[in-house]
């Protein structure tokens, strides 16, 4: 194995980390690889480097994050870290051999212990790394556990493996549906505990948020979470609808009933039977067309344009604003009675500037849908432009963020963004005032206790804190500090 003379020893440093990078030529077929961890930097750093090494790499930054992935797809070889927060790296090992035994799992952690680690290889982990990673020996260690798995899946049938392929094929695909992204932010394990509450009920449930924060994306989860799940999603923009055909779009009609009704039409309402429906900008709804809806809704029946029969339906029903509906119902613009109806549980979708710890996370997403839409291989953000998304205040949300970051891999032309391919509107924005923590006078012993409380985890010290890694790390240089 040769080394690239022009990438020999290449050593990267994020967030206080350090990783030498050694580019490979390998001749092997694409392995996929699960690493885990919450240190988001180095969990995307790490993913970057293994893909270098021809691997197919996906990043998931807790326990349950990535027992989700393991029930959604087939991966070779998981890599997760020990400590974890919630569910520690143990739980993640005993999903993985109870599901598909023949994976290996190779943990991870910045403590060595000795009996962790014979722990783990009891539990059936294949080996124990510890940080800093050792990239050649990882590189060695992976290949040897890729070797193992073949030997083991020759002796174990894959009939769970089978079963959730089965039960995935007789899902409905729909184009275009949304992918809900979790966060680490304290905002989003709120919103997460929500949806998951209410998912598995059969309430309605009223979603809020500014625009762009991702409303569609909670419905789609709490459709996918609930037992209505493999039956059909349909999503409506209330504000796209014309007054005029607003009935037939949601009943539907039968044909020669108006002027233009040239075949019989399969109305909204209808077509999500035994699913959910969900309506988009409910706000924008007609008075006239309030009515209909809240009889449809309480007696769950509806009767197509031109028709004298009622058809039954079973339906849940998913709605989402970004305007303040008691003020319209005060205003006499919303029927009180259709909201109560509506808002048997509401759940509010926090602000992208709310929710700081979360940006790399949804940047790097955002990073690989544009790559795969545009036939991009960028790999990443510059430090310049990290530092631009934790100041800017994102008035337009995910969206915007979306956007801006399809547009920079449009125009970029080398491996990373930078700050050359951000509009003038990023690039000037301001840090935001810290608040809370670092406002006391203690705050360099409030540091030392976090730290020592969470045995020296930086990840779970600033969680402890209410503070994002980044600001740690600032505080840490600030004051010397190093345990």
């Amino acid at each position: 194995m040769k080394l690239s003379k022009k990438k020999n020893k290449k050593l990267k440093r994020l967030n206080g980390r350090s990783l030498f990078i050694f580019v490979l030529k390998r001749n092997q077929s694409m392995s996929r690889i699960l690493i885990i961890d919450d240190d988001v930097a180095f969990c995307k750093m790490l993913a970057t480097y293994l893909k270098k090494n021809n691997f197919d790499v996906e990043t998931a930054f807790s326990a349950e994050s990535g027992i989700g992935k393991l029930e959604e797809k087939k991966f070779d070889l998981i890599l997760s870290d020990v400590r974890l927060p919630q569910k520690d790296g143990t739980e993640v090992l005993r999903a993985v051999k109870d599901k598909t035994p023949e994976v290996q799992v190779i943990l991870m952690t910045g403590y060595a212990q000795v009996s962790l680690a014979v722990d783990a290889i009891k539990m059936g982990a294949f080996d124990y790394v510890s940080k800093p990673i050792n990239p050649q020996n990882l590189l060695d260690i992976i290949d040897q556990a890729l070797q193992k798995k073949k030997v083991v899946k020759e002796q174990v049938k894959s009939a769970a493996s089978s079963k959730r392929k089965t039960a995935e094929a007789s899902l409905p695909k729909t184009l275009g549906s949304p992918e809900f992204i979790s966060g680490i932010s304290e905002v989003s394990k709120k919103l997460d505990q929500y949806i998951k509450l209410v998912a598995p009920t059969n309430m309605s449930v009223l979603i809020t948020g500014e625009s762009g924060t991702g409303k569609e994306y909670v419905a789609k989860e709490i459709h996918d979470l609930s037992p209505r799940a493999n039956k059909p999603f349909v999503a409506v923009d209330c504000g796209a609808i014309p007054k005029e055909l607003a009935a037939s779009e949601f009943f539907g009609h039968l044909k020669g009933s108006f002027t233009g009704a040239v075949n019989d039409k399969t109305g909204h309402f209808k077509a999500a039977d035994k699913g959910t429906l969900f309506l988009d900008e409910i706000g924008n709804l007609d008075y006239e067309l309030q009515v209909q809806l809240l009889r449809a809704l309480q007696e769950r029946k509806i009767k197509p344009v031109g028709s004298n029969k009622e058809i039954e339906v079973d339906i849940r029903v998913v709605v989402a604003t970004n305007e303040d509906l008691e003020k319209a119902v005060e205003d006499g613009k919303f029927r009180e009675d259709l909201y109560h109806r509506l808002n048997e549980f509401s759940i509010k979708v926090p602000n992208l500037r709310d929710r700081n710890a979360d940006i790399l996370i949804f940047a790097n997403h955002f990073l690989d849908k544009a790559n795969e839409e545009l036939g991009k291989e960028i790999i990443g953000f510059s430090d310049e432009v990290l530092e631009n998304f934790q100041n800017y205040s994102w008035p337009g949300n995910l969206r915007e963020m979306q956007n801006y970051i399809k547009r920079a891999v449009l125009f970029c032309t080398t491996d990373t963004i930078t700050k050359e391919e951000l509009p003038d509107k990023l690039l000037n924005a301001q840090p935001v005032e810290e608040e809370g923590l670092f406002k006391n006078q203690h705050e360099k012993q409030m540091i030392i206790q976090a730290l020592q409380s969470s045995g020296g985890n930086k990840s779970q010290a600033a969680r402890d804190l209410n503070i994002d890694r980044k600001t740690l790390y600032n505080k840490l240089k600030l004051y010397d500090i190093d345990l």
